[in-house]
């Protein structure tokens, strides 16, 4: 069996150490030849300078190919689009386009920017209209905490995909059933584009407990039960971490999974040891 490809995602940092760690790790992963790696927004759309800066140095100063993400939160038409447009001025051919969270948080009632896009379906068509993206879209596969059932969920991604979306990452999961029920559901709505799994490397189980409490994802009681303990622990926490996204994904690959994106936590190290029990390896070792 070959090996996988793979994307990662960072996130702006907001502190001269924490920038310093972010192009640390983004040198360390650059070997394993990523598909792809994006830069996300903060939580209703905060960062959004940092990240446009980050992914348009990204272009230009290492072999990746970085996607920004765009969402509609806190944004004109007008403003989404001239950021659209300076990304492909600048070389960025992907974007990641999300609706995005709601300024006053996860859970806050969402509502559409006087002036802007509303939904990343509208997005997706806007920004087709300027270039021709690489446009990646999010999914939920244990359903959107706004989505009322599979069903909706489902119905929602084909929208994208309808707009000119060119491919579907998960939301974050720890069940390949969850997966593969998602995926079966999103084929029989008529989605042929590819869906790839979102992986999560985070090593901190308070931290992972509560993202997952905000976007509905269920974590396996012999997940919990393997960072019982390990509270002052982060380096059996990492091995920890480590080999639960390795052995999600080996059980997801069995099944045909061939592409699968990191959510890094801006850590090169688990990203790293995670490829390497998945047969990845750098093309020549990090300095």
């Amino acid at each position: 069996m070959s090996a996988p490809k793979v994307s990662f995602e960072f996130f702006p940092p907001k502190t001269p150490e924490m920038e310093q760690k972010l192009w640390d790790s983004v040198r360390r992963l650059e070997p394993l030849r990523p598909d792809y790696v994006s830069v996300t927004y903060g939580a209703g759309g905060s960062t959004r300078e940092r990240t446009h800066e980050i992914v348009r140095r990204m272009a230009a100063e290492t072999s990746l190919e970085p996607a920004g993400h765009i969402t509609c939160v806190a944004a004109t038409k007008s403003e989404i689009d001239r950021v659209l447009r300076d990304y492909w001025e600048a070389g960025v051919k992907r974007i990641v386009a999300l609706r995005g969270d709601p300024t006053a948080g996860i859970g806050a009632k969402y509502a559409p920017h006087p002036g802007g896009y509303a939904y990343a379906s509208d997005l997706i068509a806007g920004a087709r209209e300027i270039a021709d993206f690489d446009i990646s879209v999010g999914c939920y596969p244990e359903v959107h905490p706004d989505a009322p059932s599979l069903r909706s969920e489902v119905e929602n991604l084909k929208r994208k995909f309808d707009a000119g979306a060119t491919r579907a990452i998960t939301q974050f999961f720890f069940y390949p059933d969850v997966y593969f029920k998602f995926f079966d559901a999103a084929r029989a709505a008529g989605v042929t584009q590819p869906i790839v799994p979102g992986i999560m490397l985070q090593s901190n189980f308070k931290g992972l407990k509560r993202m997952a409490d905000l976007c509905g994802t269920a974590i396996p009681s012999r997940i919990a039960d393997l960072y019982d303990g390990l509270d002052n622990d982060p380096e059996t926490r990492d091995l920890v971490t480590a080999h639960v996204a390795a052995e999600l994904c080996n059980r997801l690959a069995e099944q045909g999974v061939d592409h699968f994106h990191f959510y890094t936590m801006n850590r090169a190290g688990l990203s790293l040891s995670t490829c390497r029990l998945l047969g990845i390896k750098p093309e020549v070792q990090p300095q």
